[in-house]
């Protein structure tokens, strides 16, 4: 990577002569062992010392065995294992200050004077108050002659930084703590798995799930399976809830639904702070509809499995960016926190974050809910209002009437959480008093007229199912404009929003093209990006690419299992992308890959040698098995074939060779919750967008709009979702190759180097400033009003 002025490398970052430990601590999250690894790999790499504390603060107060230094290959094959491979625990000892006096003898006997901290925000708020008493701490241990006066001026000063694993997500200053993801696809998998039986027997399903204080899991899987009904301890029912929730179950049945589906958080309370139990929510059902009602408590199922994708991918991120804020620390710098906002990582100060949870539980107590939601954070609080606006349909008369007909299609590839995205489109849409239309087969269908109004109930359970229901195809309109432009006529069709890949940005620039011809394409045109290949420029991330990755994670994983026994064994795998090699690359970083080949970063043959010699010098370690991931058009001439073959001969008397071609199992399949939540809030926002557009763009009784910005693609950019209008997207797009021209995941195949043992270069001019946590505060008035 050529190094250039502007950007910041962290080579003049060097580790040498430090020690850090990392443990974790509470209770345990998945992919916790996905930051492990990094932390130890990362801090190896940059010639660090790396200790495993286990069995969290009792193995430091402990000490003995319980604090061992980590070597390379002890986190081998760690990172598809749930929990925490080198434990938790809570302890008592610790609260104590003879307890941490234990602990800093043990770390001082050995050097370490950096911690990582991986737990939630009791853990996090224990690692500072030990930070604060170190001097102190110190000063006693010289006193009773434990350690002398140079190793206490050597080992002066304690550095503190903190990863948030919690399924929870409680934590205060990241949107996404390790393992909520994971927790979400235990608890969707369980509910997909319920909706058939609940089906087939007409029954209402009361799911309890977990959340003492944070109603972040039942939110998200309330949204992201559409339930009827939600619980959840910020934001208790009004006074009541009862009735209301007994009317809309019997609505949800009159339409012609044969299941009810009600998500209670454990620490679901009524204004009044009572505890609404999933047996309470059971029996009145029972008594005040005589619904056949059963109750799914998960409990610890939700902690354990593999760690999805996203965690992986999450908590290899954040061991990096820990460590490299460990190696830029001074004595001055205040513990920190790694947080994920949006899709970037950042740096905040440890206690500000842990105050602000705390404040949250301050305002839960006080009955002061709305600010409760506020604090909680940005992401939170959307996930709320949008599960509001599609649940709770308002009666006709309460409706505003717009008279605006709004048409919703699917173009290009199918890709899961297209129909979560369809749906919140039509409840949004018709929420704010438009007439929804829904056109089959992309612009083929519409063309040829396959179009037809879409109500309410028509959308009911389209969450969960994968590919699309409403028929997709790659036709382009441009043959076809004066068809389309007549049906637009015909239907007096006023905005259209188009779901779908790359060709959806093609369609849109087609018809952006034929305004000056046709008055019927002058209206408000919107795409949200939806594709597997994740090659859309104008964003970060497209509803199904998450899918996609964790079909790949899964099957890597099968893989590489199926050599375990065996003799030392590489598996080359190729994956789908077109030219786009984001499958490829953070599969591979999520699965553990020692390559991933792709078009963006061109090899040859020497490349390939050199990956080769490496993988053969590991393997005479004892590393057993090898991952190679190839991205389907990486290289005309180096072929899954050919680097196959090249492998098998190189490799001859140490390793020998598999090959798979995932091919179209990474299109298909249930929507994960990642993309069912993330379709489902980008749609509504798009339908908020469209109606503030047809308001504006409406004048003598029409429809008129053909600026840029009345053209817009909606994508995720680093922090926050952006209306981009698309002919301005056309100089950042390659189009002979269907890729934009610049990609932000590139920065993270380093990483992916780095992990596998490669020396490389790391960009890091994106990292190192610590921020303050941003406070989303209800103003007096209107925290007063919510009471």
């Amino acid at each position: 990577m050529a190094q250039s002025d502007n950007k910041k490398f962290f080579e003049n970052l060097t580790g040498a002569g430090k020690s850090i430990a990392v443990l974790t601590s509470g209770g345990d999250a998945q992919g916790m062992n996905a930051a492990v690894r990094a932390v130890v790999r990362m801090g190896i790499y940059v010639g660090a010392k790396v200790y495993f504390i286990h069995e969290g603060y009792q193995g430091m107060v402990d000490g003995g065995d319980n604090i061992k230094e980590a070597k390379w290959e002890s986190v081998s094959s760690m990172l598809q294992v749930g929990g925490t491979v080198i434990g938790s625990a809570r302890c008592k000892e610790f609260r104590t200050h003879e307890g941490r006096l234990k602990a800093a003898h043990n770390l001082v006997q050995r050097g370490i004077t950096n911690l990582c901290v991986i737990g939630g925000d009791g853990s996090l708020t224990g690692a500072n108050l030990f930070r604060e008493e170190w001097s102190g701490l110190l000063a006693e241990l010289v006193q009773q002659g434990l350690i002398d006066e140079e190793a206490a001026q050597k080992y002066s000063a304690l550095h503190i930084v903190g990863m948030v694993g919690s399924i929870d997500n409680d934590f205060c200053g990241t949107d996404m703590t390790i393992g909520t993801d994971s927790a979400l696809h235990r608890i969707i998998e369980v509910v997909d798995a319920i909706m058939t039986t609940a089906q087939s027997h007409q029954r209402t399903f009361v799911l309890e799930v977990m959340g003492r204080h944070c109603g972040y899991l039942a939110l998200v899987s309330a949204l992201a399976c559409g339930a009827d009904w939600v619980l959840i301890p910020e934001m208790p029912p009004e006074d009541g809830w009862e009735e209301k929730m007994c009317q809309k179950l019997s609505a949800t049945r009159s339409r012609g639904s044969r299941l009810n589906i009600i998500i209670v958080a454990e620490g679901a309370i009524d204004r009044h702070g009572k505890a609404i139990t999933s047996s309470i929510v059971k029996d009145l059902v029972v008594q005040c509809l005589g619904f056949d009602t059963r109750v799914t408590i998960l409990g610890h199922v939700q902690r354990g499995g593999t760690p999805s994708a996203f965690d992986r991918i999450l908590a290899s991120r954040m061991g990096v960016e820990a460590v490299l804020a460990l190696l830029e620390t001074t004595a001055n710098t205040p513990a920190c926190v790694v947080s994920l906002c949006g899709n970037q990582s950042v740096r905040l100060p440890l206690m500000e974050c842990v105050q602000m949870t705390q404040e949250v539980q301050k305002a839960m107590d006080e009955k002061k809910f709305e600010e409760a939601v506020q604090l909680r954070g940005r992401s939170f609080e959307n996930n709320l209002k949008t599960y509001k606006l599609l649940a709770h349909r308002k009666p006709e008369s309460e409706l505003p009437q717009s008279n605006f007909n709004v048409a919703v299609l699917n173009v290009g590839a199918p890709a899961a959480g297209m129909n979560a995205a369809v749906r919140s489109a039509v409840r949004v849409g018709i929420s704010e008093g438009h007439k929804m239309f829904a056109v089959s087969d992309g612009f083929e269908g519409f063309y040829k007229g396959q179009i037809k109004e879409i109500k309410w109930a028509d959308v009911g359970g389209w969450t969960g199912q994968g590919g699309s229901l409403l028929g997709t195809k790659r036709t382009l309109p441009a043959k076809h404009i004066d068809k389309i432009a007549e049906q637009i006529r015909i239907y007096n069709i006023n905005a259209l929003l188009v779901i779908g890949g790359f060709e959806a940005l093609e369609c849109l620039l087609q018809l952006c093209e034929a305004r000056s011809n046709y008055e019927e394409f002058c209206i408000p045109l919107c795409i949200l990006p939806a594709t597997i290949s994740n090659n859309v420029p104008g964003t970060d991330l497209s509803i199904g690419a998450d899918t996609a990755l964790n079909a790949i994670v899964e099957t890597c994983d099968r893989i590489k299992q199926s050599a375990s026994g065996t003799k030392r064994r590489v598996f080359i795998i190729e994956t789908m992308g077109g030219y786009c090699g984001y499958l490829a690359s953070v599969g591979g970083l999520a699965a553990g890959a020692d390559a991933a080949y792709i078009y963006e970063e061109p090899f040859d043959i020497r490349d390939l040698q050199s990956n080769v010699e490496h993988l053969t010098e590991k393997m005479k370690t004892s590393i057993q098995r090898g991952l190679i991931l190839r991205n389907e058009n990486s290289n005309e001439n180096y072929t899954t074939d050919f680097i196959y073959q090249l492998y098998s001969e190189e490799g001859r008397g140490v390793f020998d060779c598999r090959k798979n071609v995932l091919g179209h199992m990474q299109q298909g399949g249930a929507p994960s919750p990642f993309d069912r939540n993330f379709g489902t809030k980008i749609s509504a926002k798009a339908m908020q967008w469209i109606t503030k557009k047809l308001n504006e763009c409406y004048k003598q009784g029409r429809v008129f709009a053909n600026t840029d910005d009345s053209a817009c693609l909606l994508g995720m950019r680093r922090r926050a979702l952006i209306f981009q209008p698309v002919v301005q997207l056309k100089d950042k797009t390659d189009f002979v190759h269907r890729i934009p021209k610049e990609q932000w995941w590139l920065k993270l195949r380093p990483l992916m180097k780095i992990l596998a043992k490669y020396k490389t270069s790391y960009d890091v001019s994106d990292s190192g400033q610590l921020e303050h946590v941003a406070v989303n505060r209800p103003n007096e008035s209107e925290a007063t009003a919510a009471i």
